[in-house]
């Protein structure tokens, strides 16, 4: 490769005033911990303020790592349980605040995240507040129902209470093409829900057996801490349906509407610290600009046409809190 000529003449001019050396590079290197580091995203007032942690509750709530720009991305709820440990332990923090933009997950992670939030606060005495962006659905809003309140944005979507079973069968189409499959299995409905065969009676009655006792569990988590009492109004806002954030707060789902520093200054006024900062716990060199600052850094693009589906529509078969319209 043939070097410009202003480049060339620049470098020799280089060479000469630095003494005919050739130049260095110097590379440093910087340790990488992976530790989860606290970044200020709102200042406090006065001296040395108390601290209100903002947790986020993004995307698909899965127990898996999710797909990353050089490899493995991080496990959600791994990071959930750290961050709020993180929360837990630190003194100055005197409340926490959920930042939730999701349309669930699994029943196994959104039960799981919201026992923590139980649990934390039990263990610490600390309020959490909700705050829902633009989705806080199905798992997303059974995460919410572990705080002290919940404040929605008026235009948030909520609510879409109710459990997702779904399989799908191409058998059809294997016939077609000629294609066979067998199963050597050890009892009748080892496996029930395989998408080679229809789905038949008696795994159908199995798999709606569990479907009935997740929503169970959801409907009486609801009930529990929203304190809804009136059948028709329960009847209603668990039939799957989503609302908006005004309509959720006319029904009860959450506690009132308003914008993330609204959530902040409850978390204050309820933790009896009025000049506390805000604070967000990130891995070194991630991006924090301000409390709403969330995405990762995005892979670079080419210029071949890739098709990528959304995430919703890669998901394992299995039981989901899950809002997918």
């Amino acid at each position: 490769m043939r070097l410009p000529a202003s480049f060339t003449a620049l470098l020799l001019v280089g060479l000469l005033t630095g003494g005919c050396s050739m130049p260095s590079l110097l590379i440093k290197p910087v340790a990488n911990t992976g530790e989860l580091e606290e970044v200020e995203v709102q200042p406090g007032k006065g001296f040395s303020p108390s601290t209100i942690a903002i947790i986020e509750v993004e995307g698909m709530l899965l127990n898996a790592r999710s797909d990353g720009l050089l490899g493995p991305g991080e496990n959600k709820l791994s990071l959930f349980a750290q961050q709020l440990d993180r929360a837990a332990r630190d003194g100055d923090v005197k409340a926490v605040v959920l930042r939730i933009n999701s349309p669930g997950g699994t029943v196994t992670c959104s039960d799981t995240m919201y026992e923590m939030i139980r649990r934390f606060r039990n263990e610490t005495h600390k309020p959490v507040v909700a705050d829902t962006q633009e989705v806080a659905a199905s798992g997303g809003y059974y995460v919410a129902c572990a705080c002290d309140k919940i404040v929605a944005h008026p235009t948030s979507v909520v609510g879409s209470i109710g459990v997702l079973f779904q399989t799908f069968e191409v058998s059809g189409a294997m016939n077609k093409l000629g294609i066979t499959e067998t199963a050597i299995k050890s009892a009748q409905l080892k496996d029930m829900g395989s998408p080679f065969k229809p789905l038949d009676p008696k795994a159908k009655e199995v798999m709606q057996g569990m479907v009935d006792e997740y929503y169970a569990r959801f409907v009486s988590v609801v009930k529990e801490n929203r304190k809804l009492t009136d059948p028709d109004t329960i009847k209603l806002v668990t039939d799957g349906r989503v609302f908006s954030g005004e309509q959720a707060q006319k029904y009860g789902l959450v506690d009132r509407t308003g914008l993330l520093p609204d959530a902040l200054s409850l978390a204050r006024e309820m933790s009896n610290s009025p000049n506390a900062r805000a604070v967000m716990y990130k891995r070194p060199y991630g991006y924090s600009g301000s409390i709403y600052a969330s995405s990762p850094t995005p892979p670079p693009r080419d210029n071949v046409m890739r098709l990528e589906f959304p995430e919703a529509l890669a998901l394992p078969r299995g039981f989901y809190y899950l809002w997918q319209p």
